[in-house]
């Protein structure tokens, strides 16, 4: 309403100052070069605004004219943007669909049109992995790792075609320059600290987590469990230089990360019980007891004092046992320091109970028994032979391979933590226990001097142990514990792939004649 009321506002003031002028009428005379000009004032004043306009209307034309090279420039340019766009999001489409041919052709058409563009090398990086092209993929990737927009990202690919080929160097290489990032990425930070874990890189692997917990990469609870178990792992390596001191100190602090960790537990027992602190290294003990009953605690505890007589490691099982009454772990550990001492009617009383359905290492405690108390060979053979068909004990497992004593990482994944204490073959279907139905050849599992599982009284200091694989191990980067993505995960495609717009150039026919090289 107000506009129309200002649109006639203005009208009526033309009008009137019209009007005006004509109840007015005057006479100009213009002297030019002898040349006299007469004519009315109304006259004038329309010839003026005729050659005005006449003016603007010849600037537009001529203007255009000097301008039509920008403009044509501008929309060709925004046409092959457009163009890309489409090149790109159909090949991204395309695989993720699993159309490789589709792909490869949207990729050509991509590079054609923006060829140095990210998103253009991310889809031929893309389409050549699932094509197979490794070769090309990989030249891509070293492509986008040589830039600083698309760096990560490269990385990221060329760490993915490491792990494929089984180049574990190559892709530690990779994830180290990837984590050397400020802001690091996630997979970079955890890929670095798995294959520091993996090499035996405890002091690095350290660095790393605490690196990894302030990213935000690890939980609280988790880092005090992984940090523990590499404390752990390098008390062990010190305890194996003579290194006591050192030893007790790392095992101390893994202690206090985590109290139930059987494996620090116990070494630090035995370092406290060497050290003559028997009180303290008790206490670490029984609490680890409580939680997680152990014949390597029971060892520990039962040697807390050097130099005491089998009968005094006796008393200090049983004790220990009657934390955790009713437990098949303390009842055998009390078996076994009976049979050291030679008490031969309390180890027959421990056993008892469980020589009804007795596992393993019940029936190799009795085969024992019957041939250091009477001398019956005939009855120790025969419950050797049922120890052969006895389901199995606990012990160290993890990845399908069996370690008689605790190691700090798993030796076909290199995964931190990985072993644990349960039935070697609780997580085995019912029809693969003891057949592999699948008959292709399998990469044998390298393993360090595999000797025969120790007898359970050959109880020793924890210390890295030859492990026995229980199930053919997968192939792969030692790394690796699943199956490595077919391509690099997508991105989320921004609105415009296109070229950023650049600043108008004087030179426009220049640029016009750019755009058909």
């Amino acid at each position: 309403m107000i506009r129309v009321v200002l649109y006639l506002l203005v009208v009526g003031l033309l009008a009137a100052a019209a009007v005006w002028l004509a109840d007015r009428p005057g006479d100009v005379t213009i002297v030019w070069q002898s040349v006299r000009i007469e004519t009315s004032l109304m006259v004038l004043a329309v010839a003026v605004a005729a050659i005005a306009g006449l003016a603007v209307v010849l600037w537009t034309m001529v203007r255009a004219i000097l301008r039509s090279p920008d403009v044509l420039w501008l929309y060709l340019r925004t046409r092959r943007g457009v163009r890309g766009y489409l090149a790109v999001s159909q090949g991204l489409i395309a695989i993720g669909s699993g159309d490789a041919r589709a792909a490869r052709r949207f990729a050509d058409e991509a590079a054609r049109i923006a060829p140095d563009e990210p998103l253009t090398l991310l889809l031929r990086a893309q389409a050549s992995q699932l094509s197979g092209d490794r070769e090309t993929a990989e030249r891509t990737f070293h492509a986008m790792a040589a830039r600083d927009d698309t760096r990560l990202l490269g990385l990221h690919g060329l760490y993915i075609e490491a792990q494929r080929r089984n180049d574990a160097a190559a892709a530690k290489q990779y994830a180290e320059d990837a984590a050397k990032n400020a802001r690091a990425p996630a997979w970079a930070g955890l890929a670095v600290f798995d294959a520091r874990c993996a090499g035996g890189d405890w002091t690095g692997a350290l660095e790393r987590l605490e690196r990894n917990m302030k990213s935000g990469l690890v939980g609280r609870d988790a880092y005090r469990r992984l940090r523990a178990v590499l404390l752990t792992a390098r008390a062990i390596e010190r305890d194996g230089q003579d290194d006591r001191d050192g030893a007790r100190t790392l095992a101390l602090e893994a202690v206090n990360l985590a109290p139930t960790l059987v494996p620090a537990a116990a070494l630090a027992g035995r370092l406290l019980g060497e050290a003559r602190d028997a009180r303290r290294a008790a206490r670490i003990v029984e609490a680890a007891w409580k939680a997680n009953p152990h014949p390597d605690l029971a060892d520990a505890y039962s040697h807390l004092q050097p130099g005491a007589s089998a009968r005094e490691r006796l008393t200090r099982v049983e004790a220990l046992a009657e934390k955790t009454p009713g437990n098949v772990e303390g009842a055998m550990a009390v078996a076994r320091a009976a049979l050291d001492a030679q008490e031969f009617a309390v180890a027959r009383r421990v056993l008892a109970p469980l020589s009804i359905a007795p596992s393993q290492r019940v029936a190799m405690l009795m085969a024992e028994l019957e041939e250091m108390e009477h001398g019956d060979e005939g009855r120790s053979r025969a419950w050797m032979t049922r120890a052969v068909r006895a389901k199995h004990d606990p012990a160290w497992t993890a990845d399908g391979i069996v370690s008689d004593r605790w190691m700090p990482v798993s030796p076909v994944t290199g995964r931190l933590d990985a072993f644990q204490w349960k039935d070697p073959i609780a997580d085995l279907d019912a029809d693969d226990t003891t057949i592999d139905f699948d008959r292709t050849p399998r990469a044998p599992v390298v393993v360090p001097e595999p000797v025969a599982r120790q007898r359970p009284q050959e109880t020793a200091p924890i210390a890295a142990a030859p492990v026995v694989p229980l199930t053919p191990a997968p192939r792969g980067l030692a790394r690796t514990a699943g199956t490595v993505a077919p391509v690099v995960p997508l991105i989320p495609v921004p609105d415009d792939p296109g070229p950023e717009p650049q600043p108008e150039s004087k030179d426009g026919w220049g640029k016009l004649r750019g755009l058909f090289k």
